[in-house]
């Protein structure tokens, strides 16, 4: 998801800090569509996915290349959009493998459009109708209905079916959904459910909905949820990972394929996932788009009649040719090429780092006016930008593009659980977008500022929804993830880092690794232990804060020649560092640098100089990227001549308190 919101305020608090001193559906409408086959994994991988299938008009599946992933989920889909009542009619053919050892009676349904349902369901209670900078209308409402649901042996399972609520029993959430089969999936078997199913789109908001004549469909259809199989994320069982949707949450699924038809008025342009098979068909006043995309773990798309559409070929080292597609607004049309570059440099870098691109398109869509709810968000091979309030935009514009194309990366490709550890896509994703912005664009991250944003620091490795509010979410998976990680590559130097990176990414692409599969990457290249950094700062909540505690000065020797003795006490109130740099002054204008290993709870430094301490500061450049709270690090003797006040820790404490929030 787009981390133009947290830039936003840790721009604000900057400010602020210097201003102290962050129907059922028809048979003709919507034909049915072949049952296909789960595809085995081969051995033989090729490196890029290429538009060479043909439609499934004959009657049989697709013809797919070989596959990248394990392919647990295949879906056939027709969806036929009607602007006038805003809703979605869709068929729906998902033939379902059992990827674990023991037989599943249960398939379980993540009704996404249920959480706009009501102010009573989870994601509205939690969120309060609010996401990012953007707030639900009273026409904000949404819902998913099935219409009907049978088996592949012609059961129907409409009435056996219910609603489950897992993480919070809220029985108003109608967004996973429970459904007996008629006889339990044995390991490597398939099962194959049709459904028929009505959405109806809110306005825009929480990265779907419309505006206007503007559509974005993302997480429109009956998804099948991610099913883990033994040892996957250290799981000791083979089981379903059952969550609602929740206010802070996105979302976590298996690969696999989809065949997609979208029916849209004849006017309209449609941007998807994965690429078209053939020509758009138009027939009496409609246009159906057919779209494929394998190896991926969702599927969106999007529609207006008012797109300008501008496609470039691109290639680069990892990049072996991609069709880079923009979808713009007539508004933002003027900064296309601005959109186009920003793509065309993230895609090149993060290959480059990490790995091959492997699909053959990359789409970017920019909503209209009022439509930026349904921005700054990441599908597979498609993304959402900002659109652009003024003509002559900032960075932000380029900012967006380049988190959401890095979500390819770590999201699509490296596919994370973003229910349960949602700072393996956003804090990696904040990481790798700071890397290209600085070079490709000059524009440097301030960490400092950064870290004094983090005023209530948690856990990394944690249900999305167990944070308090969406201000303590964003500022630990997004900020402080990144953080984490900067400070990892501050202790191995950039060239490991890198290696870090890139291994983390190769082993993984294409599976559902978990905080502690990345720990034993940063072990393997390191050849370090990171135990105590790991519980510390990533499954821990801490951030370094070292302080000045107290300066005693003593004048000593003879009138003429007197010398004094400053006893400085420097302590630890967070977590440990692996080196912390202290600078002393004196009163005559000469400096003393020191450096701490930061392990034991305080340190006392006796310093004998001809005059006495005027000053002492912890981290004079801001080095240290994980400390938080910089007030603490500096102490001044005496402020005056004329006063002779001391500040020592308990006044501090005591500011602290007062300013509350405010965290240097």
């Amino acid at each position: 998801m787009n981390a133009l919101f947290n830039s936003r305020k840790v721009q604000w608090f900057a400010v602020m800090l210097l201003a102290a001193g962050a129907v059922l559906i028809t048979n003709t409408l919507l034909p049915s569509t072949p049952r296909g086959t789960v595809p085995v994994v081969s051995k033989d991988v090729p490196h890029v996915q290429t538009p060479d299938m043909q439609p499934a008009d004959n009657g049989k599946p697709l013809e797919t290349s070989t596959p990248l992933s394990y392919r647990i989920a295949e879906y056939h889909m027709n969806v036929a959009y009607t602007p006038e009542t805003q809703q979605l009619q869709g068929q729906q053919t998902l033939t379902w493998e059992n990827p674990g050892s023991v037989p599943v009676q249960d398939m379980y349904l993540h009704l996404y459009p249920n959480a706009f349902a009501s102010k009573k369901t989870t994601f509205m209670r939690e969120s309060g109708g609010k996401l990012r900078d953007d707030e639900a209308k009273d026409e904000s409402s949404g819902s998913m209905e099935l219409l009907s649901v049978k088996s592949d042996t012609g059961d129907d399972l409409t009435k056996r079916m219910s609603f489950v609520q897992p993480d919070d029993g809220n029985k108003d959430d109608h967004t996973l959904l429970k459904i007996p089969l008629s006889k339990p999936v044995g390991p490597g078997e398939s099962v194959t459910i049709t459904t028929e199913f009505l959405v109806k789109l809110p306005a825009a908001f929480a990265r779907m909905g419309y505006v206007g004549d503007f559509v974005m469909a993302g997480q429109w259809f009956p998804k099948v949820a991610a099913y883990e199989r033994k040892g996957t994320r250290g799981r000791a069982e083979p089981g379903w990972d059952l969550h609602q949707y929740h206010g802070n949450s996105e979302f976590y699924a298996d690969f696999g394929m989809y065949d997609v038809k979208i029916q849209v008025p004849a006017n309209y342009i449609v941007a998807a996932t994965g690429f078209p098979v053939k020509p758009a068909v138009t027939d009496k006043g409609t246009k159906t788009y057919q779209f494929y995309a394998e190896d991926v773990h969702d599927f969106a798309w999007s529609a207006s009649p008012h797109f300008v559409y501008v496609e470039e070929p691109f290639s680069a080292p990892q990049v072996p040719g991609v069709k880079i597609k923009l979808y713009l607004d007539p508004n933002h049309q003027d900064l296309k090429d601005r959109y186009m570059y920003a793509a065309k440099k993230a895609l090149s870098r993060y290959s480059q780092w990490y790995g091959t691109y492997p699909y053959s398109t990359l789409s970017i869509v920019v909503p209209p006016p009022g439509g930026n709810g349904a921005g700054g968000m990441e599908y597979p091979t498609l993304v959402t930008a900002w659109g652009a309030s003024d003509k002559d935009p900032d960075l932000e514009l380029e900012r967006v593009v380049v988190h959401e194309i890095g979500h390819q990366f770590f999201y699509g490709l490296v596919a994370s659980n973003e229910f349960e550890e949602a700072w393996l896509d956003e804090g990696f994703t904040s990481y790798a977008e700071d890397k290209v912005m600085e070079a490709e664009y000059g524009d440097a991250p301030n960490l400092p500022v950064e870290s004094s944003y983090i005023t209530s620091p948690n856990g990394l490795q944690k249900d999305a929804w167990a944070y308090t509010g969406h201000d303590q979410y964003a500022e630990n998976v997004y900020t402080r993830g990144k953080l984490v990680l900067k400070a990892i590559e501050q202790q191995v130097g950039t060239k490991t880092m890198d290696r870090i990176m890139k291994s983390y990414f190769q082993k993984w692409q294409f599976k559902h690794p978990s905080t502690n599969d990345f720990q034993q990457v940063v072990e393997e290249i390191s050849k370090t232990d990171w135990d105590d950094f790991f519980n510390q700062y990533v499954y821990g909540n801490l951030m370094m804060d070292y302080a000045v505690e107290s300066v005693h000065v003593k004048p000593q020797g003879t009138k003429g020649s007197e010398t004094y003795e400053s006893t400085v006490r420097i302590i630890k109130l967070g977590g440990n560092s692996p080196e912390v740099p202290i600078q002393f002054h004196f009163a005559d204008g000469t400096t003393l640098d020191k450096t701490w290993d930061g392990k034991e709870g305080s340190i006392d430094f006796k310093l004998s100089h001809a005059s006495p301490v005027d000053w002492v500061r912890v981290d004079p450049k801001y080095t240290l990227i994980l400390e938080n709270k910089h007030i603490n690090n500096f102490y001044q003797t005496q402020l005056n001549t004329k006063w002779q006040i001391r500040w020592n820790l308990g006044i501090i404490q005591f500011l602290q308190a007062i300013f509350g929030s405010v965290a240097w």
